[in-house]
């Protein structure tokens, strides 16, 4: 039986490459869109809350509310594109379009083709997060050379997003199940990682669940390099995130190998 698992899990460290490519080939056709879709919902959050509450609110921490808020939704942008992109595009093309069934008839393994999807969600996830950036710094929420330092963060948060949400598809029967995932994980992941405000206002029991919170870890590295602010416990959130990154991409290739090929 671990025989059977070993077997679908990468082949090497390239194959990945050309199911990164085939997504990369096919969205180029609907590029534009794809990304204003991506960046609509947090810029709306920017611009609704920022100006809105901001006004309201003053500073927080000692920042403008909206250049607060502006560090959070980087992150969650690349959380909901890298979540969506995985939950319903890959889904897609493992049941709906087969894409998986033809590319499993070459050398390709179940392993890599979860690889390639992972790395393409975390481009997506990457470009909407650096779109979101690319705003905040163009309206002087943050330096520009923050937001370079910042990417390589957005583009692991996507992966680790990716990676959970590939146990999700792995798992669903249809795509109305999809619906749990959002509204029970992602929408209150939103409001518990201090996002939109500050996670020491919360009561002291939410507090402690925001620790193990993926969104929570990117957000306490995203921040600071954009607002200029100290580094705290880095290695802990980098860490915390490459956990939840790796360990899901080895469960859900274990329950893809048993959905896929029984």
């Amino acid at each position: 039986m671990w025989k059977l698992y070993v077997a679908a899990l990468p082949a090497n460290g390239w194959n990945w490459i050309a199911v990164w490519r085939r997504n990369y080939l096919a969205w180029k056709k609907v590029a534009l869109a794809s990304i204003l879709g991506n960046l609509a919902d947090p810029l709306i959050y920017l611009f609704g809350l920022g100006a809105g509450l901001g006004m309201m609110v003053g500073r927080v921490d000692g920042v403008s509310y909206i250049a607060f808020l502006s560090a959070g939704m980087v992150a969650t942008s690349a959380m909901t594109a890298s979540t969506f992109e995985t939950i319903y595009a890959t889904f897609a093309r493992m049941r709906a379009q087969r894409t998986w069934e033809a590319i499993l008839h070459t050398q390709v393994t179940i392993g890599d083709i979860v690889l390639g999807e992972l790395a393409w969600a975390a481009t997506k996830a990457s470009l909407a997060g650096t779109g979101i950036g690319v705003v905040a710094a163009t309206l002087g929420y943050t330096e520009w050379v923050s937001l370079l330092y910042a990417l390589p963060v957005i583009a692991l948060t996507g992966l680790a997003f990716a990676s959970l949400a590939m146990i999700v598809t792995a798992l669903a029967p249809s795509y109305e199940y999809f619906i749990f995932y959002q509204t029970l994980v992602i929408t209150p992941m939103l409001f518990l990682s201090g996002a939109v405000f500050p996670v020491n206002q919360l009561p002291g029991a939410f507090q402690h669940v925001t620790r193990i919170l993926p969104l929570a870890h990117s957000i306490d590295v995203i921040r600071p390099i954009m607002l200029g602010s100290p580094l705290v416990h880095v290695g802990l959130h980098i860490g915390a995130l490459c956990c939840y990154a790796v360990v899901p991409f080895f469960l859900s290739t274990a329950l893809l190998r048993r959905r896929l090929m029984p």
